[in-house]
């Protein structure tokens, strides 16, 4: 066996450094040779360390060979090789959960729980000058509640909490939930920053779904980002122009629909239950443990589910308590949990998805913010008696929301509404996933919303699958669960 390390992450300010130490070579210093060279591996006898020599010493010939191989041959999967990091700041929170959408990317972002807020935030340059000053001022408005509310909650949640407070190792934590529930009255429109990690061929796709955006602060996004790499890498990301399938498609869908005395406008009068579980895959238990008895047989499928049915339930349970009796809290449940699936409709507030939206290996879509929703605030606002201060900025940013909508479409009115407001989620989720989801935001020291909702998610998927889920918990709980299954 040989193994080597082929490359890695360096950062940008430094390979320009020595790019004017070294002006002959910069040429060389580009990620698309490393693509090119494992393009060739299926073809060439070369060893792959030499077939990444001889791209460094022909750059040009690389290119060439990435452009035919990726868009002419269509082996996009060669663009994945290429990995682009970048810092991106001064995005606001709406524009966010957009560019957060894709799932092979990886994001790591300046939280709205750890840090306190400044008064930063985004103005659609669609507004004229008295809109912007009207939509100004509401945002200011929200952020002086922000402030004002972090103060009286600060002295609430250290008085709540004496024996956490007594040691200031806490203090960190308990300023933490101070701003998590100050932040419920800031707005989509707040600047936040990341950092992405994401290869050429989810950056593409990228840019492309970003030129079809209805925000403007999304397709200039899209525009900076191929700016910024189409000379660093220019044959593996070529084509930043949205297509009409992108422009289109939910335009068509839903014109189709009316043409058929089928409207899909007007408001919503369905009861908002936050968790609501509309579907799941039939006899779920049972395909659970027949898909972990597939790996350990040469059966068929169907022959082992056949198998399973006769089981009574104590036989199926011993059979899967046997299975996972070596499991330690950081040990993922196996891979045969992906078979079998839930469905279900959340109705969650923004300070709640910008958590649920981090877990992207969900089948996860969503509708626009809807205040016939309704609101979701911390109770302990109401505790210490800003439940009507909040209420009534709530209410002078409902007004203004439905102006700006009016005037200007909802994408851009969108800016204004709090984290507070809720929308619909539509979620599939395995059952591993679940269980991932579960341990994570169901513990002790998740954020209290999405722990809510996880906590709902969780009871309502047990009803359907208690063999499945017999282990499900969140991780401060673990051991407690797993004593008692193998007491």
């Amino acid at each position: 066996m040989q193994v080597y390390l082929a490359g890695y992450n360096v950062d940008l300010d430094l390979l320009n450094e020595l790019k004017k130490q070294n002006p002959g070579f910069a040429d060389k210093l580009t990620p698309e040779t490393i693509s090119a060279a494992y393009a060739r591996i299926s073809r060439d006898p070369r060893p792959i360390n030499k077939l990444r020599e001889v791209s460094r010493n022909e750059v040009e010939k690389a290119k060439k060979s990435n452009s035919m191989i990726i868009f002419e041959m269509g082996h996009s999967s060669i663009a994945e090789h290429v990995v682009f990091n970048f810092d991106i700041v001064g995005l606001s929170r709406l524009a966010i959960e957009e560019l957060e959408h894709f799932r092979l990317a990886s994001y790591t972002e300046k939280s709205q729980r750890y840090i306190t807020l400044t008064d930063d935030f985004i103005v659609p340059t669609l507004f004229d000058e008295k809109d912007k000053i009207r939509f100004e001022q509401m945002i200011n408005q929200q952020n002086l509640l922000y402030h004002e509310m972090f103060d009286k909650l600060k002295v609430a949640v250290f008085a709540k909490n004496k024996e956490l407070a007594a040691d200031p190792k806490n203090h960190r934590t308990l300023e933490g939930w101070v701003k998590e529930d100050a932040r419920y009255v800031t707005s989509l429109a707040t600047e936040g920053q990341l950092g992405l990690t994401v290869n050429a061929r989810t950056l593409e796709l990228m840019i492309q779904r970003f030129a079809a955006s209805k925000l403007a602060e999304v397709s200039q996004l899209g525009q900076t980002m191929y700016e910024q790499v189409k000379n660093v890498a220019p044959s593996v990301v070529k084509y930043p122009d949205s297509t009409a399938y992108n422009l289109n498609s939910y335009a068509n869908i839903s014109g189709a629909c009316n043409s058929f005395d089928c409207h899909l406008g007007g408001e919503s009068t369905s009861v908002n239950n936050e968790v609501v579980l509309l579907d799941h895959t039939v006899d779920l238990d049972d395909k659970v443990l027949a898909a972990v008895l597939h790996t350990t047989s040469n059966l068929s499928y169907v022959e082992i589910l056949a198998k399973v049915k006769i089981l009574n339930d104590k036989e199926k349970q011993t059979i899967l308590k046997k299975g996972f009796k070596d499991i330690k809290l950081y040990n993922s449940m196996l891979r045969e949990f992906e078979f079998v699936d839930f469905t279900f409709e959340l109705n969650i507030s923004a300070a709640c998805f910008g958590q649920l939206k981090r877990h992207r290996l969900c089948s996860m879509i969503s509708q626009p913010y809807d205040l016939n929703c309704g609101l979701k605030i911390p109770q302990v606002i109401k505790e210490i008696g800003y439940l009507d201060k909040f209420m009534d900025i709530a209410k002078q940013t409902k007004e203004i929301y439905r102006y700006l909508k009016e005037k200007y479409g909802n994408s851009s009115a969108e800016y204004i509404l709090l984290n507070a407001h809720r929308r619909r989620v539509l979620i599939k989720i395995n059952a591993r996933e679940l269980y991932h989801l579960s341990r994570l935001r169901e513990d002790v020291h998740a954020q209290w919303d999405i722990r809510e909702v996880t906590v709902q998610m969780v009871e309502q998927a047990k009803k359907v699958a208690p063999l499945t889920l017999f282990l499900i918990g969140g991780k401060d709980r673990f051991q407690e669960i797993y004593n008692k299954v193998y007491s």
